[in-house]
């Protein structure tokens, strides 16, 4: 969720006092009536919702400095604008004003709990929350759970957009497809090889049969497609009209895959490359960020797709 300018971070919160403390009192009772019910899944989901929320609220009551150095994990990835450590970044800057602040309107977990994300839109005021916004954009982050315990930040980006016409959309849950069983643990390697290995195979596709048609194997249904200055593409059959809009050729190459225990969810990061059909341009190059989920069949899917193109020289 990362304004790679001055701000250095995509993220909002439209500012909620009373309200807020009553939400934040609602997800703690709803996270531990799903918990005391045995839905632990939908328990964490609403866990990652509310650290979400208490990083925006640190952000408010600190700055966005402060805010990060406390959420980050220590091996936390920002884009800056290619990845770099988080807090290393974070903490060679120092404190500027402004009021950077989101909100959460979506979220996943893996089965056993140890991986998740979030998204939503963000906006920042320049002098604070009296100040009228400025930028607005989506923020997306993705959460570990620490050996404490703990969510933290393991992930952040974004993209920007145009100033929101309407109201912040309600939270919400994907459907879920595969049931949590007692026997969660995959092997850590090979979850690895096969994401690496699937991700090679999209990024061949995409070159060889084009982007839309790639696109249409590897996306899931309910996927959500971030490109910049456009508002999210929620759903496969928008993510595809999107898509359609660049004829070209468009490959990566992965930098980085992550896999939770339960080999349901994964990500990766990387540098993309876009060419575009018919024209003297010279090619688009950037990094993306894709969020990968296990299908009923067994497949991997996309759910989650950014690409930020390189600020130009």
């Amino acid at each position: 969720m990362k304004m790679t300018t001055g701000i250095s971070t995509q993220r909002v919160k439209r500012g909620l006092s009373v309200s807020k403390n009553i939400l934040v009192g609602w997800l703690a009772l709803v996270s531990l009536a799903f918990a005391q019910k045995g839905d632990t899944r939908q328990a964490n989901r609403f866990a990652i919702v509310e650290a979400e929320r208490a990083f925006a609220r640190a952000a408010a009551a600190k700055g966005t400095r402060d805010a990060f150095l406390e959420f980050l994990a220590d091996d936390g990835i920002i884009f800056q604008p290619g990845p770099v450590n988080g807090k290393q970044f974070w903490q060679a800057r120092a404190p500027r004003k402004g009021l950077l602040s989101w909100e959460p309107v979506f979220a996943d977990v893996s089965l056993a709990g140890d991986l998740g994300y979030t998204t939503g839109p963000y906006e920042f005021r320049p002098n604070g929350a009296d100040d009228k916004p400025i930028a607005f954009g989506q923020y997306f982050t993705i959460w570990k759970k620490q050996t404490d315990g703990s969510w933290k930040v393991a992930l952040d980006r974004g993209t920007s957009n145009s100033q929101p016409s309407g109201p912040i959309a309600p939270l919400q849950f994907p459907k879920d497809v595969r049931p949590i069983t007692k026997n969660v643990d995959v092997d850590a390697a090979t979850g690895h090889a096969l994401l690496l290995k699937t991700e090679a195979e999209f990024s061949n596709a995409s070159s060889s049969q084009g982007i839309e048609k790639a696109f249409r194997f590897y996306l899931a249904d309910g996927a959500r497609l971030f490109r910049e200055n456009i508002f999210p593409a929620v759903g496969k059959q928008a993510a595809l009209a999107v898509l359609s809009t660049k004829k070209g050729i468009l490959t990566w190459q992965t930098a980085m895959a992550g896999i939770a225990r339960a080999g349901d969810l994964g990500y990766t990061y990387g540098t993309y490359d876009l060419k575009v059909s018919g024209s003297d341009q010279k090619p688009e190059h950037g990094n993306y960020v894709r969020v990968w989920k296990s299908q009923t069949n067994g497949r991997w899917k996309v759910v989650i797709d950014i690409l930020n193109p390189m600020p130009s020289s």
